[in-house]
């Protein structure tokens, strides 16, 4: 039951990454902080899984 939750919890973190870096070309300010806030978000939806949940028996 976790490894689902975990599943969802980092599609969602990766949803809200690819968000951000569509929002980041409409924004007039802080383009380039959202866009690498949104770049963050995707590195970690997928570093999560592979290396914290990877580990776990």
């Amino acid at each position: 039951m976790g490894d689902v939750i975990a599943f969802i919890l980092c599609f969602l973190l990766f949803l809200v990454g690819i968000f951000l870096l569509g929002l980041a070309d409409t924004l007039p300010a802080f383009q380039g902080l959202v866009f690498f806030a949104g770049i963050l978000c995707i590195a970690l939806s997928f570093g999560i899984p592979v290396h914290v949940l990877g580990h776990a028996d």
